[in-house]
């Protein structure tokens, strides 16, 4: 619990000190100053408008892709599986593409429709996978999952090159930096719109613990130990794939967020799933927060794509990894 409180400890300074920080000095007392007009406090404009939603963006993406990379790499018994490995990002970068190159105008209770499209892209790709999985069973449900995830990326990725190929300038650069990563959200309904899958995914892998330590070993095993292994698997799935929906929903394609912190996270924690669930969900929060912070003062006042900061520093981390088991 301590371990826990310490991860939570991290995250709530790094929601809390990071929209204090930036290219533009800002003074607190302003921030909160009740005596002067909100429309007239560029201080508050700067901390409510511009950095809080960003930062709220930042812990909510972080959290959910964590917590999916800690159920995919439990569920299919693969340490380098992602919230990409089953072409959930693929469909949701399809879907954002799309609305990109047709300039679609559409909102749905104040969400973009760059956002909903990408979540539409994901839960498509999901069905496909899921469909090509339960239809063709051949050896472990893990194994023909994981194949179809492959096969599901390269075809929708192929197709998010053609869509970049075909539509003009200024949308292939748009979608080139949304497919880079970017929380410049800039209002709060995508940010309760990501919220509400988030949190109902989240609600589900609470659940989950003691399933995915038993399935993590084996599935045989876990059904001599009384787990309908077919229905928690799909709970696992669906709720995995939904947090990685949202997440890429709302930034686009975060790099190593989903591969780095659960490695991590375990080795502080251990591998039991109802602390280590936790505890990537509250680093995988402050992670991104600290990442995106990174990104905005590196350079400031230029801006790095946030999945450009995740990989510069989450590459080298996962190597050394790697070696440090062997």
């Amino acid at each position: 619990m301590l371990t826990l409180a310490g991860f939570g400890g991290l995250a709530l300074v790094a929601c809390a000190v990071a929209p204090l920080v930036g290219s533009t000095p800002i003074d607190v007392r302003r921030v909160f100053d009740r005596s002067v007009p909100f429309a007239d406090n560029v201080h508050a404009q700067i901390f409510f408008l511009a950095r809080l939603p960003r930062v709220l963006a930042a812990a909510l993406v972080g959290c959910a892709l964590a917590l999916s990379g800690v159920v995919f790499q439990a569920l299919l018994r693969n340490p380098l599986a992602s919230p990409d490995t089953l072409g959930v990002s693929a469909g949701a970068s399809l879907g954002a593409m799309l609305a990109i190159a047709l300039n679609a105008d559409v909102r749905l209770a104040g969400v973009p429709a760059v956002p909903l499209a990408s979540f539409a892209g994901s839960l498509g790709a999901l069905a496909i996978v899921y469909a090509l999985a339960s239809a063709r069973r051949r050896g472990s449900s893990t194994t023909v999952l994981l194949l179809a995830g492959v096969a599901i990326t390269a075809l929708l990725s192929a197709v998010v090159r053609f869509v970049q190929f075909v539509a003009d300038s200024n949308q292939t650069l748009q979608s080139t930096r949304w497919l880079m990563g970017s929380l410049d959200v800039g209002s709060y309904p995508p940010l309760v719109a990501a919220l509400v899958p988030t949190a109902a995914a989240a609600a589900a892998m609470a659940t989950l613990p003691r399933m995915l330590d038993l399935v993590s070993v084996g599935t045989e095993s876990a059904a001599a130990r009384g787990v309908n292994v077919e229905r928690a698997e799909r709970v696992a799935l669906i709720s995995a794939s939904l947090a990685t929906g949202a997440a890429v929903s709302l930034a686009g394609p975060v790099a190593f967020v989903g591969i780095v912190v659960p490695h991590l996270v375990r080795l502080i924690v251990g591998a039991h799933h109802r602390l280590v669930l936790p505890a990537a969900g509250l680093f995988g929060a402050a992670f991104l927060v600290l990442c995106d912070l990174l990104a905005r003062t590196l350079m400031a006042p230029v801006e790095f794509p946030v999945g450009v900061v995740t990989a510069v520093i989450g590459g080298p981390f996962f190597l050394w990894l790697l070696f440090r088991r062997r």
